[in-house]
């Protein structure tokens, strides 16, 4: 079973989700938030990613920090910052299946959103809501979230924008998983595959989730040869990503589908290290299922006190956790050891428990499971009475199963049927827009050939043609001038870099032959002489004015957009205008690589970017 971790905050930072905790990085952002004296907006965007760091694996303390962003953002009126940590709360409320509190959150989200105009933060609030929908049973409803969602991605992210496809990508596993819950396996194997076409072609980490997906929909089948190879597929990439989190379940199934095929090697191997990956991340939820398959493959052996030690381990866990079908599953374990040994009323005793904790979750699958097993041990009492009236129910439960398959299938035929004559609809649809579009173009066509002609009749086709002909020499003109313009800039950008490289060549050539040959006089005046010529703004003038002529007003929107930009800033800018690499700027500015780096760094924090925003594609954009 897979858990369901809300992917929401690939709005605002890079995503750690599933990977291995970064102290350093806390350590710092930590630091920064206590020495910071200046700056509300910045150390609400700390607050935010201390959030992003620690909400899996100290979720009370990211909450403190998301509540501290809130507390901050209202004082300031941010509505991104108000919109961003209470969707942080929301997430937290949502890993804790308190699902009321999670929409409450997320409805504060979405209206401060809403009131920036925030479409890419709406698309994660819908994204969670769906979520939200999923847990709670609604599968109907979080799949039409889900779609609305779809059309809201493909109607406002721009083509170019890389986000986009992975936006596409995790929607469509989302539809998967959902569709394989309704039973709907050919449509979630459908969805599965698109998730993994678009986070491919993105290069995403998440086309291990995919896979994995793709795996459980073959394992429903009883593909399980099938199933293995998309789960080893899986774990690769998340071990190459350092996803140990997600190793733990993708370990389980591995177990779960060997030892279907019988190979209990492999089950027992995949299985502890799964326990591993559990144990590290204390994820009790994973542990309790890892621990549920070792002990049902000691059953298989015969291993009947190993299982009894696994069954009981996972039945303390899921009572301290309160896992209602964990723990049924663990009581049915332990019923059937005590049958093993004879030991009836003990049995009994167990199968009690697991049948009073499935039937109020309408946990039919499990109840199929119990009540045979439970005549089972009646008959071994000769209580044939009450046996039958278990076979009788087991009988229920079975009819109820096929025929809620039968719907599922039916179901399912329905939405494949509606879905590809949607696509018959639409391809119709484009079909008639394209005569349509060339009627239009044939009339429009027809009326500018009519007014061109009483044009002509009108002022002469002479003083027509000689009007044309100046307008298009004058914007040729212009455009070579630009075309020249812009080729001067870049010459000159390139140019202060090579002479800033060659003079600091020089400098560090003239100080190692003053080490060596004591002319310190004549060294010295060298060495001047290059870091004059070093510190030279006459080329960078000139290198501005060209700029300007280039991307007129560029200077004056960054100093009406940001006031406190500082001169040295301005210039870092303007050369990642010009989509220059951090090595060109670094000579151009004469600082090193380092340095661009926290040139960079400071920068970011002064425009309120975080660091998964594009710095480069937020000054492309001005």
């Amino acid at each position: 079973m897979k858990k369901f971790v809300s992917t929401i905050l690939l709005l605002l930072i890079p995503i750690y989700l599933f990977q291995a905790q970064n102290k350093a990085l806390i350590d710092s952002l930590k630091y920064e938030l206590e020495h910071i004296k200046t700056g509300d907006s910045i150390k609400v965007n700390i607050l935010i990613n201390l959030n992003k760091n620690l909400k899996y694996s100290k979720p009370d303390e990211a909450k403190a920090y998301a509540l501290k962003g809130i507390e901050i953002s209202n004082r300031i009126n941010h509505k991104f910052g108000i919109a961003a940590c209470n969707m942080q709360i929301g997430d937290y409320y949502l890993n804790k299946s308190e699902n009321d509190s999670a929409l409450h959150y997320y409805a504060i989200a979405k209206r401060n959103f809403q009131d920036i105009s925030y479409t890419r933060g709406l698309i994660f609030i819908n994204h969670a809501t769906s979520i939200v929908k999923e847990t709670s049973g609604d599968l109907d409803e979080a799949i039409a979230i889900t779609k609305d969602n779809l059309k809201l991605i493909e109607e406002t992210e721009d083509d170019d924008d890389p986000s986009k496809i992975k936006f596409l990508g995790s929607h469509h596993d989302a539809l998967s998983i959902r569709y394989a819950e309704k039973g709907n396996y050919k449509i979630a194997l459908k969805e599965a595959l698109k998730a993994l076409e678009y986070f491919e072609k993105a290069k995403d980490s998440r086309r291990a989730g995919a896979l994995e997906q793709i795996g459980i929909i073959q394992s429903t089948q009883k593909n399980y040869e099938e199933a293995i190879k998309y789960y080893k597929q899986a774990a690769e990439i998340y071990e190459k990503e350092h996803q140990e989190w997600s190793l733990t379940y993708v370990n389980t199934s591995l177990g779960s589908s060997y030892k279907k095929l019988d190979d209990y090697f492999s089950a027992e191997k995949h299985y502890a290290l799964a326990i591993k990956y559990a144990n590290e991340f204390e994820d009790k939820f994973a542990l309790s299922y890892a621990i549920t398959g070792l002990a049902e493959l000691e059953m298989e052996n015969e291993n009947y006190a190993k299982a009894e030690a696994y069954f009981q381990e996972v039945k303390t866990i899921a009572e301290e956790e309160n896992y209602k079908l964990n723990l049924s599953n663990a009581l049915h374990g332990l019923s059937k050891i005590a049958y093993e040994n004879k030991n009836y009323a003990t049995a009994l005793k167990y199968s009690d428990g697991a049948i009073a904790l499935a039937k109020p979750n309408d946990a039919l699958a499990y109840l199929k499971r119990f009540y045979p097993y439970r005549a089972t041990i009646l008959q071994a009492q000769k209580n044939y009475k009450e046996a039958i009236v278990y076979l009788n129910a087991y009988q229920e439960v079975n009819d109820s199963l096929y025929s809620i398959t039968k719907t599922q299938q039916i179901e399912e035929l329905k939405t494949i049927y509606e879905t590809e004559k949607k696509e018959q609809q639409i391809a119709l649809q484009e079909t008639e827009i394209d005569l349509l579009e060339k009627k239009g173009e044939i009339n429009t066509l027809y009326i500018i050939l009519l007014g061109f002609g009483l044009l002509l009749a009108l002022i002469g086709f002479y003083a027509l043609r000689q009007k044309l002909k100046r307008s298009k020499t004058e914007k040729e003109k212009l455009n070579l001038e630009l075309d020249f313009k812009k080729k001067e800039l870049t010459t000159h950008a390139l140019h202060l870099a090579k002479k800033n490289e060659v003079l600091e060549n020089l400098k560090q050539q003239a100080k190692n032959f003053k080490a060596s040959e004591n002319s310190q006089k004549g060294y010295n005046q060298l060495i001047r002489t290059i870091n004059f010529d070093l510190k030279d703004d006459n080329n960078w003038e000139n290198f501005s004015r060209y700029f300007e002529q280039v991307h007129t007003g560029f200077n004056s929107k960054v100093k009406q957009k940001f006031p406190d930009v500082t001169p040295n800033e301005l210039r870092l800018m303007a050369l990642l205008k010009m989509n220059l690499s951090s090595k060109e700027i670094a000579n151009i500015l004469n600082i090193s690589h380092e340095g661009i780096k926290k040139a960079r760094y400071r920068l970011r924090k002064k425009l309120g970017i975080t660091t998964e925003d594009s710095l480069q594609d937020l000054v492309l954009n001005l």
